[in-house]
């Protein structure tokens, strides 16, 4: 995939409009989407992008597209989604936002894992999915030696994949065409209020009035919040992955197990990744926000690496202001897009095990790795609500690593959300209060 940088070409540049219904601010899948669900129903939309459309995270994921494993209460958002992208290609016209049906298999190196899956798959019968359980035998005949030594697996069929890095930009044209003007290299640097109520977003390139405003900003949604006066608690860490040369095609289906996980491809080659290791990038928020994330360290499966040093510009970093205003250049002005460097780490894990646990990859080649900043929050559950100050302001980040999938689920529940509308869902989980109200907090799978 060609990394999207701050020197892509600009695709979108529509005029500044004066005033619209919604101002959503950021266009990865979650703002992208958004805009997309609201202009079809005929609300006036700006999309504005400080960088480039699907510019980080949303283009830099692993492309799976999965109910399997979620945590419950997001589970019921993943299923609508899952049928919302069935149906884009052919609602858009546009090819591009092809789903391939491939399902999502879990291997499972010991007995703790397995017994986690069995605990899922019940959770999988209450909604009447097609998961189902494997022994290690069936494992073994679906995957071969990826399996590594494994006990059993986790297969729901109905899951599969698409390719990020042209599915969001590819539904941000879809909503352009709807009406959405939606604009790339325009920060929004913060929100105007009268009465208690949002006004106007200030953009680097002029004012916006609006009725209402979205906040998608992903690993920058904290950092925006906290200018506002609102204190978001959310964390990054930096995911990386590759993909190989082409291949010839195989029938597997998205496959995670223990040390690697890979995916097929458009391009027929595969996206591969460690799946065991996150780095986290030591800011100021870390230890604010220490305590709440106690508990996702203790149950994250993951090799969590800390780090001291930070990317130049990194969000919130040291010498980042905390406050700004609108007539000023933010933040967001000096960092288009983050692009942070792909792990070596990871890249030397890859490489020793593809060629026992997929050798066929091993000889194919890795053509590049690439990382992303993953917005995560002490729940790994993302918030789905409105802000409790300003009226008219919603927030939409936190994916917490699993969002590309669930995103036009969630588009098409904040767009009702935000026109006042019945959204068919109980969002009680993904409020913005539930780290400061006394809640405990229970980290969902990661």
């Amino acid at each position: 995939m060609p990394t999207i940088t701050n020197d892509s070409p600009v695709s979108f540049s529509d005029p500044l409009p004066d005033a619209v219904d919604v101002a959503v601010i950021g266009a990865g899948i979650v703002g992208t989407a958004t805009a997309y669900f609201l202009a079809k129903h005929g609300l006036r939309v700006a999309l504005c992008e400080k960088g480039r459309v699907a510019g980080e995270q949303s283009s830099r994921n692993w492309g799976w597209v999965r109910q399997q494993g979620r945590d419950p209460v997001e589970l019921p958002i993943m299923i609508e989604a899952n049928r919302i992208w069935r149906g884009l290609a052919e609602e858009t016209g546009e090819a591009d936002l092809a789903f391939k049906m491939c399902g999502c298999l879990y291997v499972a190196g010991n007995r703790a894992t397995q017994a986690q899956h069995e605990q899922w798959h019940e959770v999988a019968g209450r909604h009447q999915l097609d998961t189902r359980l494997l022994n290690r035998e069936q494992v073994a005949e679906m995957v071969g030696p990826l399996g590594g030594d494994c006990i059993g697996g986790m297969l729901t069929p109905s899951d599969g994949y698409a390719e990020p890095w042209v599915a969001v930009p590819v539904l941000a044209r879809a909503a352009r065409r709807l009406g959405t003007a939606v604009i790339e290299n325009c920060a929004v640097r913060t929100v105007e209020t009268q009465g208690g109520a949002v006004n106007a977003v200030v953009t680097e390139h002029g004012r916006i009035r609006a009725d209402a405003v979205l906040l998608a900003g992903g690993a920058w949604s904290t950092y925006f919040a906290g200018n506002l006066g609102l204190d978001l608690p959310q964390l990054m860490v930096r995911s990386t992955v590759g993909r190989t040369h082409p291949v010839e095609p195989r029938a597997l289906p998205n496959v995670s197990a223990p040390g690697l996980s890979i995916r097929a491809r458009a391009d027929r080659g595969y996206t591969v990744t460690t799946g065991d290791i996150v780095e986290h990038f030591i800011v100021p928020r870390s230890f604010k926000y220490f305590t709440k994330f106690l508990k996702m360290m203790g149950v994250a499966a993951k090799d969590l690496r800390v780090k001291l040093g930070q990317p130049h510009d990194y969000p919130g970093g040291w010498r980042a202001p905390r406050r700004w205003s609108g007539d000023q250049p933010s933040p967001f002005e000096r960092m288009r897009v983050l692009n942070p460097a792909p792990s070596v780490t990871v890249q030397r894990r890859v490489a020793k095990r593809l060629p026992t646990l997929a050798p066929w990859l091993a000889a194919a080649g890795m053509a590049e790795y690439w990382a992303g900043m993953i917005d995560v929050t002490p729940d790994a559950v993302p918030y789905i609500c409105a802000a409790p100050a300003p009226e008219g302001l919603f927030i939409g980040t936190g994916l917490s690593g699993h969002g590309f999938g669930i995103g036009p689920g969630i588009g098409r529940v904040l767009a009702d959300l935000i026109r006042g509308h019945a959204h068919g869902h109980d969002l009680s989980r993904f409020r913005f209060e539930r780290f400061s109200d006394g809640s405990p907090i229970v980290p969902g799978p990661y």
